[in-house]
């Protein structure tokens, strides 16, 4: 199981980063089911953590907007300590979990000011 708490109204979980030859670290994500893909981070996070870039992507915003964002890739440490490569997008000004990392595991979130979120493993 992977638990977090609501937020502000945002449902959040914490992610463990790994890069190479450094201590893991952890990022506060809000899970956004309207988000298609892995994790998105701001431009200049990933710039920062150094995330080696794959490939640029056409995408769809919420606004209906078409753009052309980097696609960056990052491990994380996701279930049971299990490393697990993702695609991280390099957009936005909140970083965002999206329903892709959600695949084949139930999200239950408690919409309260300070509930539970869970996700767990089917």
């Amino acid at each position: 199981m992977i638990s977090g708490i609501v937020k502000n109204g945002r449902a959040t979980v914490n992610i463990i980063f790994r890069l190479p030859n450094q201590p893991d670290f952890t990022i506060e994500f809000v899970i956004d089911t309207g988000f298609t893909e892995f994790l998105s981070l701001p431009p200049t996070a990933v710039t920062l953590l150094g995330f080696p870039f794959v490939y640029d992507m056409y995408a769809n915003l919420a606004n209906n907007s078409n753009v052309i964002l980097p696609v960056h890739q990052a491990t994380i440490i996701w279930w049971n300590g299990e490393e697990r490569e993702v695609n991280v997008l390099a957009t936005g000004g909140l970083p965002l979990l999206g329903i892709a990392l959600l695949d084949k595991h139930e999200l239950v979130i408690q919409f309260i000011e300070g509930g539970l979120v869970t996700i767990y493993k089917l």
